[in-house]
């Protein structure tokens, strides 16, 4: 009996979309930062961008450990999110969209009106 098993090109289509949607969320995320008044080469640099998107967020700077946490760091994620989306003006819908469906909502957040209004 013969296994059914893809070709090695066969992914390629998978990866391509993956890196696409990677370059989309950098780019998304460097707008944000620069909304914020933050530098965009922040959001590509590996914690330093956790320890910018909690400043932005409103919260201290040292509370990027929570991402760190095992199970913590979903609820502390959550968190960022709902203050994220208060900073910049926008509502429990948009917080909502950013949390299930981020790819969009960040691009939105990061390319649209949004004004970045600091922390309330």
């Amino acid at each position: 009996m013969q296994d059914h098993v893809l070709p090695p090109f066969a992914i390629i289509p998978f990866v391509v979309l993956g890196i696409f949607l990677a370059v989309l969320y950098v780019i998304a995320w460097w707008k944000i930062f620069q909304k914020a008044g933050k530098p965009g080469w922040a959001s590509i640099i590996p914690f330093y961008n956790a320890w910018v998107t909690c400043q932005i967020a409103g919260m201290s700077g040292w509370a990027f450990i929570g991402f760190f946490i095992p199970y913590i760091n979903l609820v502390f994620g959550i968190i960022v999110t709902v203050l994220l989306a208060k900073n910049f003006g926008r509502g429990v819908g948009f917080m909502l969209g950013l949390i299930f469906l981020p790819f969009i909502f960040y691009l939105i957040l990061g390319f649209g009106e949004s004004k970045y209004i600091g922390p309330i």
